[in-house]
């Protein structure tokens, strides 16, 4: 997972959400399907694919997808 479409391929196809590249600055609230349980689907995702450790107090807090890639790739 080296670019943004990476991070945002990975969504699409590990948490089956209809994302692309575009959406990554959108609020997570406005990503069709999002809840609560797709941010835990993917911290393990991003730790499984990557072998990075990313905190959930900062994922908790990404607004984003975008955020969230960088906090995957800020370890």
């Amino acid at each position: 997972m080296n670019t943004i479409d990476d991070f945002v391929a990975l969504v699409r196809d590990h948490l089956g959400l209809p994302v692309a590249t575009e959406d990554a600055e959108r609020p997570l609230d406005q990503i069709p399907g999002w809840d609560s349980m797709y941010l835990l689907w993917l911290l393990t995702t991003i730790e499984r694919e990557t072998g990075r450790s990313v905190p959930l107090p900062d994922l908790l807090q990404a607004s984003n997808l975008h955020e969230m890639y960088l906090l995957a790739v800020d370890r």
